[in-house]
């Protein structure tokens, strides 16, 4: 989520028409993220988060995301759904943007991340992986392995801007990912990018789960070990206690393949490369006039330096086939 398009009241009034949702009473915008411009929405008959898509994102996947959110939504599960207008459809034009308006999911993100947080969200994220395991629609992941060296390729140089022999060591690293990347894994929807500003929870349970954005066909086990990187690393140091809580709650709806466990330390170190190579992008190509807070892709150093030596999958909290 971030700004880097504005609405003016008027395009807003004359959007508002096409839906039976009243009219607005204040928008404001969302700096968090990085992909989209997102806003706060109140008209008289709640909140809402109105996003337009910006140019990163390709329009003609627009339709999966509306679709998938929409029958999770619909099944129970704890999302977001998109808001139809009253010709039925979910997406339109705002400010020369795709555009569409979702429902407000409520709680808050977990600024201290405990055990507990860790747990319910591997809970979840088995769920929507058995969710959407009847979906006969699929989506290439555009942020898969493949993309990560063609775009490093224009990146080199920028990354020795942020220290010093980054780009040689990111370049060693991709050798080393696209030799050993597991196959054969359990695939399905994942959702690619469940980090905890994307998780919101209410009395200890999560709430809702946005930006779907990333959404993709890929392995199961790739979305629980981009989780692990986000919610059990502290400050580059691994928490053991939070990532068997996090195992634990997924392996309550879905118990992991013995490949999939295996693959689960490879699969983290590459997940962490994927962040740090978007991240870079990022860094030094976000619109000076966007309202945008940037993410520091160093962070992910520390991250796969720890995969580069724990290669059991003991390492990162899995110990017997069941826990």
């Amino acid at each position: 989520m971030a700004v880097y398009t504005n609405v003016s009241q008027n395009d807003l009034r004359h959007f508002l028409l096409g839906f039976d949702i009243g009219d607005a009473i204040s928008l404001h915008g969302i700096t968090e993220g990085i992909e989209n411009t997102n806003f706060r929405l109140r008209t008289t008959t709640g909140l809402y988060i109105l996003t337009l898509y910006e140019k990163r994102v390709n329009p003609r996947d627009l339709p999966f995301f509306l679709t998938l959110i929409d029958h999770l939504a619909k099944s129970g599960f704890p999302c977001p759904g998109p808001v139809a207008a009253l010709n039925g459809e979910f997406l339109h034009e705002l400010s020369g943007r795709p555009a569409a308006i979702v429902k407000f999911a409520t709680g808050a993100w977990p600024r201290k991340i405990t055990p507990d947080h860790c747990h319910e969200l591997g809970s979840v994220l088995s769920r929507l992986h058995k969710a959407t395991s009847s979906l006969k629609f699929t989506r290439k992941n555009d942020y898969g392995l493949p993309a990560w060296r063609s775009t490093f390729s224009t990146l080199g140089r920028y990354a020795n801007e942020l220290e010093a022999g980054l780009d040689k060591w990111i370049e060693e690293e991709l050798v080393i990912l696209e030799s050993s990347w597991p196959s054969g894994l359990p695939v399905g929807i994942i959702h690619g990018d469940l980090f905890p500003d994307n998780v919101f929870f209410e009395h200890g349970r999560v709430s809702g789960l946005i930006d779907f954005y990333f959404a993709s066909t890929d392995a199961l086990a790739l979305d629980l070990a981009i989780c692990i990187n986000a919610w059990c690393f502290e400050e580059g140091c691994l928490d053991i206690v939070r990532t068997k809580a996090l195992i634990a709650g997924y392996q309550n709806n879905r118990q992991l393949q013995k490949l999939e466990r295996e693959a689960l330390p490879i699969l983290g170190r590459g997940a962490a490369m994927r962040f740090l190579i978007t991240r870079l992008h990022d860094w030094f190509f976000t619109p000076s006039d966007a309202v945008a807070e940037r993410k520091d892709p160093l962070d992910f150093v520390p991250i796969i330096q720890h995969y580069q030596t724990a290669f059991d999958p003991e390492a990162i909290g899995l110990g017997s086939p069941h826990g």
